[in-house]
């Protein structure tokens, strides 16, 4: 099977399940092998924030001289993206064989009447390329909720990681906060450690510890007092953190991440809590690893700089939570500026709430459909955009709203394009 054959067959795949549970999930990789009960995981759930967590983590696990696997979704340029080792995708040849492995079972587990969606299958074949390729530890993150996401059929990880929760795919997970809260600490298990984002919304720092006290765990709400901001600018942030003794220093260290906005500030502080439990936990990681591994972390579309006159921000924002944190970065960084947006999003999130936290800033707007079945027609979003931002205009081709948006901003302007994940793939694509 080559390359082309085995995305095309990743493609053919349910993506749900016509029921939520893990039963297929355990059954595919018991036919496999149960590569997943041979390696070390730290477990990333959340709403906001997952993405950046783990790869930081990962970044400095790798600076600290562990093979680190990190699996993560959705991707933003290459389906390769969601498999990586110490910084590098999976070759095509790699990811070629594990897909014919994975499909001679799960074939065979059709025949039976048992179907195996997108994401169960791809997990399965992250699996076993993290085991054949010997990684020390693996950053796993939750596609969607926790409790019977096909990640969580891993056993207790080294930790549990409960990131900024909000509203988000409501009609799977819950329509309140406490809800989804429930789900995502579905990934919490017994005699383990977790760690918790502090900025939550009210009644949610209630459901992480009651989870963590029913499952036995040591629960750790990171410190965001622990980080005091040093200088930001549109190219990144530089703080001092206080170790406690951590690392190796005494006292306090000062580090840069390549990332914008407050919100970064709290997923940082999220990242050095769960590193210094892991040096607890018998891991080596110097100061130097921290320095190393937090400065050369790279995240596609999370408040990405990827042109300075104009500056061009390209951010994924698609919920409430994500858009009230772009439009805090926009009012730092940009401020005074002519500003424009291009915006798309899908049609099953709360676009009415996201939009009236981000177009209100800008001088002029372009919607777009991204491209998936789910998405919002652009003239649709034009009329909720519009509610917000007196110049709308709805397009349909990328390539003309990006032109045009570069035009309306002129050199000392900034374009700022956000909304769906697909969206921003495409865009960076043309850009």
């Amino acid at each position: 099977m080559d390359y082309l054959k085995s995305i095309e067959k990743v493609n053919s795949l349910l993506k749900f399940g016509i029921r939520p549970g893990l039963e297929r999930i355990r059954e595919l990789l018991t036919r496999l092998g149960d590569p997943q009960n041979k390696l070390r995981f730290i477990h990333v759930a959340g709403t906001n924030g997952k993405g950046t967590v783990c790869t930081l983590i990962s970044n400095v696990l790798t600076a600290a001289g562990y093979r680190t696997g990190l699996y993560t979704s959705p991707y933003i340029m290459d389906f390769r993206e969601r498999f990586q080792i110490d910084g590098e995708m999976i070759t095509e040849e790699e990811l070629s064989r594990l897909t014919e492995r994975v499909s001679a079972e799960a074939d065979e587990m059709e025949r039976q009447n048992i179907i195996i969606t997108e994401f169960e299958f791809i997990t399965a074949m992250a699996f076993l390329w993290f085991l054949e390729r010997k990684c020390d530890i693996v950053v796993l993150e939750v596609g969607l909720g926790g409790r019977f996401d096909a990640t969580n059929v891993i056993s207790t990880p080294l930790l549990s990681v409960i990131m900024s929760i909000s509203l988000d795919h409501t009609a799977i997970l819950g329509d309140t906060v406490e809800k989804i809260a429930f789900e995502k600490c579905g990934i919490i298990k017994n005699n383990g450690q977790t760690v918790v984002y502090a900025d939550q919304p009210d009644g949610v720092l209630d459901v992480v510890r009651g989870a963590a006290a029913e499952n036995n765990n040591v629960l750790t709400i990171a410190d965001d007092t622990a980080i005091t901001s040093i200088n930001d600018d549109i190219h990144g942030s530089t703080f001092l953190y206080r170790t406690g003794g951590a690392f190796g220093v005494e006292s306090e260290i000062e580090l840069f991440i390549p990332f914008i906005g407050e919100h970064q500030y709290k997923n940082a502080s999220v990242a050095l809590t769960s590193l210094k439990l892991l040096s607890q936990q018998g891991y080596s990681i110097t100061s130097d690893a921290l320095r190393i591994g937090l400065r050369t972390a790279r995240l596609f579309a999370r408040l990405e700089l990827l042109h300075e006159s104009p500056a061009v921000l390209l951010d994924g924002a698609h919920n409430p939570g994500g858009a009230r944190a772009l439009a805090a970065a926009v009012k730092k960084y940009l401020n005074g500026k002519r500003k424009i947006l291009i915006i798309g999003m899908l049609a099953d999130k709360d676009v009415e709430r996201a939009v009236s936290y981000i177009a209100p800033l800008f001088d002029k707007a372009y919607t777009l459909a991204p491209d998936n079945p789910r998405a919002l027609r652009s003239e649709d979003l034009a009329d909720i955009v519009g509610k917000h931002c007196g110049d709308v205009t709805a397009l349909e081709d990328y390539s003309e709203a990006y032109r045009c948006a570069l035009s309306d901003a002129g050199a000392d302007g900034a374009v700022v394009i956000c909304g769906s994940l697909y969206l921003a793939g495409k865009m960076r694509h043309i850009l």
